[in-house]
């Protein structure tokens, strides 16, 4: 690994540094070599914390602990890209607020494909597994990747059926590949690691946080063409993915469904709103041509 992108990588695992202070900081020395001989004072004002704080990211770069836990992501075969990487989704690149770096196990050239989110709610109906199995098998015969977020419910289900079709699937966390979260998608996680791609923003041993979700929805929309929504409630995660879908200048579908079934109060509001309804496959691709 190079030497500037190993000292931002370092950079990225301190808990005190945002994206927008890492960028703050390569503004202030683009090659990351000096930043130990600035200031104290200027380096705590434009990351906004304390000196202490400042000072212990800073010295993180030359830490043997992250030298150790290189090692580790080698030997889990770990790789990452930044945004400053020719290999960064051009995609994800376009949107509002770019994770700085993703940490991915597994083909990253599942990234150059033409990929389409599904996301839906975690207590999914039958009427939603019925949804994604006339939707999902017809997208992976066209050639689509499928992306979604692993949880349980509609992810999971989406992820399987793209498999079992042999479709090739990217699954986006809310916690470090080695956090896998649900704990029992583990399997899954592990089977999409080796055979198809497994994605996060947050260094490998990072917990999932709740608010870790809402962000890791924009990435899934991000890297997508169009987000499918199968089953959502009036408030949803899935909800807040179509928002950033749309922030995004990306595709927004829902499958309608019974005005009685709380699961379909979300993808009803949405089509009233202006998704597009849809009720075959061929919805899909009529507006991506």
């Amino acid at each position: 690994m190079e030497k500037w992108k190993k000292r931002l990588i370092a950079l990225h695992h301190c808990p005190y540094l945002n994206d927008s202070a890492i960028i703050n900081l390569i503004k202030m020395d683009p090659t990351l070599e000096t930043l130990q001989q600035s200031p104290p004072l200027e380096i705590s004002r434009i990351t906004s914390l304390s000196q202490d704080k400042a000072l212990a990211a800073i010295d993180y770069m030359n830490s043997p602990q992250f030298d150790r836990l290189l090692d580790i992501y080698q030997k889990e075969k770990i790789r990452m890209l930044t945004i400053f990487d020719e290999e960064y989704p051009l995609l994800l690149k376009e949107i509002y607020d770019p994770p700085l770096v993703l940490y991915t196990k597994g083909s990253t050239d599942l990234m150059k494909a033409r990929i389409l989110g599904v996301v839906g709610t975690r207590n999914m109906t039958e009427n939603g597994r019925l949804s994604l199995q006339k939707l999902v098998p017809p997208l992976v015969k066209e050639g689509f990747v499928t992306v979604s977020g692993l949880a349980k419910g509609v992810d999971t289900v989406a992820h399987r059926l793209t498999m079992e079709h042999k479709g090739s699937t990217i699954a986006v966390l809310g916690s470090g590949l080695m956090k896998i979260y649900p704990k029992e998608n583990q399997k899954l996680a592990d089977y999409i690691a080796a055979e198809h791609l497994l994605i996060s923003e947050y260094p490998p041993f990072t917990s999932p946080q709740k608010w870790h979700f809402p962000k890791r929805n924009r990435i899934i929309s991000g890297l997508s063409e169009g987000v499918i929504i199968i089953e959502a409630k009036e408030k949803s995660g899935s909800l807040i993915t179509a928002d950033q879908a749309l922030e995004q200048s990306r595709d927004v579908f829902a499958v309608p469904g019974s005005i009685v079934e709380p699961t379909a109060a979300g993808t009803n509001s949405l089509i009233q709103q202006g998704a597009t309804l849809v009720m075959s496959h061929h919805d899909i691709l009529n507006e991506l041509r």
